[in-house]
């Protein structure tokens, strides 16, 4: 029995790994972290009420996906994304989802796709309530998934590390000029394609859609930063 406890342990603490990780990254992403600053364990641990391991360790993740860097006795400093780099990313997702998505289209069933209507609204109503650590969730739940549909884990995971890396910034100016609840309602036209059963509309609105979000990504780095999203809240 012990040697179950100690499993369900290492669960947990992978769990909170996890969560802290997708925490850390939506406020990469919201700008509440700001590329350059450095950031000590203790202090986020403080601010996302964990404890500094948790914290550690998904930082130690964040680094190996190159989007911090450890500062010895300091903690990790917030590396910068270049408008190259936002290029390639943008230019690899559409290469392999807007395909996928055709294909998904004439896949899925009707009802497998209204599973993510939820999702979808959830994203639309985050962007009208300016919460943009819940848009954010919002839309990585609702596009890995749906890549999900394709059948292919590996597929997922390769969009999901993109995504992870090419991270925006400034979406607070954007937020707060109503730039975003656009994009947000583009998943509600996405899924009403594809559920349509029309795979070349549905590929031409997303790659409409990563083309949005792409312009986004260059607005928002322009855009400066009028207020934060109201902190890294605690994780649950």
């Amino acid at each position: 029995m012990g040697d179950l406890k100690q499993h369900s342990l290492i669960k947990a603490q992978e769990r909170l790994r996890d969560q802290v990780g997708h925490a850390l990254r939506a406020a990469l992403i919201a700008g509440e972290l700001r590329p350059g600053s450095v950031y000590s364990a203790p202090g986020l641990a403080a601010e996302l009420g964990v404890s500094a391991t948790p914290v550690r360790e998904a930082m130690l993740d964040l680094a190996r996906e190159g989007l911090v860097e450890p500062v010895r006795n300091k903690g990790f400093r917030i590396t910068e994304v270049s408008e190259r780099d936002l290029d390639q990313y943008t230019e690899l997702r559409t290469m392999i989802e807007v395909p996928t998505i055709g294909r998904i289209t004439k896949t899925a069933t009707a009802e497998q796709l209204e599973e993510l209507r939820p999702i979808a609204q959830e994203i639309v109503t985050s962007a009208r309530e300016h919460n943009l650590i819940g848009y954010l969730e919002a839309d990585r739940r609702f596009h890995l998934t749906l890549l999900g549909l394709s059948g292919n884990e590996r597929l997922v995971e390769t969009v999901g590390d993109l995504r992870k890396r090419s991270r925006l910034y400034g979406l607070t100016g954007l937020d707060e000029a109503g730039k975003l609840v656009s994009s947000a309602e583009e998943h509600l036209e996405l899924l009403d394609l594809m559920i349509s059963g029309d795979a070349k509309a549905a590929e031409a609105c997303m790659q409409r859609h990563l083309g949005h979000v792409r312009s986004l990504w260059a607005q928002g780095r322009d855009e400066p930063v009028g207020r934060t999203a109201g902190g890294l809240g605690a994780v649950r």
